[in-house]
């Protein structure tokens, strides 16, 4: 079913509602555990929800930017704000990995050099079980949402919120051999947290470079481009399209091409033709495609 533009802005801040009730809960509830836990990686695991609630945020301020129609100032529309959105979102999330990287790092250290990491309690364990099961079930409900209404800010803040739930698995892991094994088996927790957070940065890494090149202007998968000259060329009347542009703005695409038409057609017919070619592309690509066709006399 199609998408419009109003019904596809409530379709994410709904979702985006949603993940902001269920963070400030799991960010209270985890730093509440982590501090009567005893658990050092929860107190973090709760950092990390904080940080999905700050990424919360930026999604609902941005968005609504990115939903503003063209205007003087900007002639192909808002959709760069949700790109720029989605690049602040994989820049926090790096930061939050790097972060999680090298408090482990040093607790590591620390076991290394003689020193102890104090044993958690049960309530830590709970904590990381139910802060699992919560933000798969967000990640599964947003990452739905994002694809259904093609916003890449809230595909992005999605794998925030599997991140954490990464993170959580991790923390659990950690929590459990220190519980459950204690002594040495304690250096468990920051091992667990530095491979959580490599698997964040990684992620990280792809939404930043996917903004980036965004933002660069880089042109759309070979794939997507030979879709858009089978689309072009769908009607007889259209021979040897070229000089074939794309690139992304948010959610949106922008097409440029050139099309070679018989020279003695009318330029009413050669108008009809490209209103035909673009209503197709839009079909493809969503109403908020940009399309540019010049026509040129076949040689």
């Amino acid at each position: 079913m199609e998408t419009t533009s109003d019904q596809r802005v409530k379709a994410i801040y709904r979702v985006t509602l949603v993940g902001t009730a269920v963070n400030v809960v799991l960010t209270i509830a985890k730093l509440l555990a982590g501090i009567f836990g005893r658990s050092s990686a929860m107190v973090a695991d709760a950092v990390h929800s904080a940080s999905d609630f700050a990424t919360d945020l930026v999604v609902l301020v941005f968005v609504r930017i990115s939903a503003k129609p063209k205007d003087e100032d900007h002639d192909y529309g808002h959709g760069k704000y949700e790109t720029l959105a989605t690049l602040i979102i994989g820049l926090a999330l790096a930061a939050v990995g790097i972060g999680i990287l090298v408090n482990a790092a040093r607790s590591i250290a620390m076991v290394m050099n003689g020193g102890t990491i104090p044993s958690p309690e049960p309530i830590a364990l709970i904590a990381a079980v139910v802060s699992i099961v919560a933000k798969e079930w967000l990640y599964r409900y947003t990452v739905a949402v994002g694809r259904r209404v093609q916003s890449s800010s809230v595909i992005a803040n999605a794998w925030h919120h599997r991140s954490d739930a990464f993170s959580s698995i991790g923390t659990l892991v950690g929590i459990g051999c220190a519980y459950f094994l204690g002594g040495k088996w304690r250096i468990a927790d920051p091992i667990a947290a530095m491979v959580v957070a490599a698997l964040i940065v990684n992620v990280a890494y792809g939404l930043v470079r996917s903004g980036l090149e965004e933002l660069l202007e880089k042109s759309l998968p070979l794939d997507v481009e030979n879709d858009i000259l089978e689309i072009l060329t769908a009607n007889p009347a259209v021979t040897k399209p070229h000089n074939l542009r794309t690139r992304r703005i948010g959610s949106g695409v922008a097409i440029d091409a050139h099309i070679r038409v018989d020279g003695n057609m009318t330029v009413h017919d050669a108008h009809e033709l490209t209103v035909e070619i673009e209503k197709a592309l839009k079909v493809r690509f969503g109403d908020n495609t940009i399309v540019s066709l010049h026509v040129e006399p076949e040689k």
